[in-house]
């Protein structure tokens, strides 16, 4: 666990910590795989990697780009994880376009449930059945992902990614990976900022049950870091 004084530090340090993360997985294979998050920090993210010189170390065009989970809105809808990431830099890197694998929308899909099995067809085909990184945020109310505490899809087994319907905030449809996949990641950060998320950490640090806390049932293969500012650190 880190702690920062707040959410610009926090944002630097988890952009510089990916920068070398990114490096050090090129380092070891050809393509690096990383599975990004939405909310206003995983977007500040990208805003803190473009003040950094440093990016220029990682080829961007080797790198796979994949989210843990997207709101099922047509592509372009700015309440899209994607496109909050792309509008806050993302996509001012020099990624290729077919590496970046966003999850499809009604526009491009009859149904969450085809879009979850094409998605989880793109991470079988691509080999990210081992992420480098997974990059999640974690609730209010203790989800990761789009995996509520107590949904039913929460229960998704024997597969990569799952459609979640009736989904306690809106909208109601999403498309996200299962823990099976999310624990399938080489590094798992959790990273938080703000009151509201304090009791949140609290409740994931301490091991709670899927019915309190989905962010106590992911863990990295090698390793597991909570990256949190001060205030969502202030029940631990």
């Amino acid at each position: 666990m880190l702690v920062h004084p707040g959410k610009q530090e926090l944002s630097d340090a988890i952009a510089a910590r990916l920068v070398t993360a990114l490096v050090d997985a090129q380092a070891r294979h050809d393509v690096a795989q990383v599975s990004l998050t939405g909310g206003s920090l995983g977007s500040d993210l990208w805003r803190s990697v473009a003040t950094l010189a440093a990016r220029s170390a990682v080829d961007w065009s080797r790198v796979e780009v994949w989210w843990g989970d997207e709101r099922y809105l047509p592509a372009g809808d700015p309440d899209r994880n994607d496109v909050q990431n792309d509008e806050a830099g993302l996509d001012t890197l020099g990624l290729d376009p077919a590496k970046v694998h966003r999850v499809a929308g009604p526009d491009a899909s009859d149904s969450a449930e085809a879009s979850a099995t094409a998605y989880a067809s793109e991470v079988r085909a691509c080999g990210a059945g081992g992420f480098d990184v997974m990059i999640l945020g974690v609730g209010p109310d203790g989800h990761v992902a789009s995996l509520f505490p107590g949904h039913p899809a929460q229960q998704a087994t024997g597969a990569i990614a799952v459609a979640v319907h009736d989904s306690p905030k809106p909208p109601p449809d999403r498309v996200s990976l299962t823990f099976e996949a999310l624990r399938r990641s080489r590094e798992v950060w959790f990273v938080v900022a703000g009151a509201d998320k304090a009791e949140a950490v609290a409740n994931g640090l301490r091991g709670a049950g899927p019915d309190v806390s989905s962010a106590a049932q992911v863990q990295g293969e090698q390793r597991t870091l909570w990256l949190l500012d001060r205030d969502a650190a202030a029940q631990l």
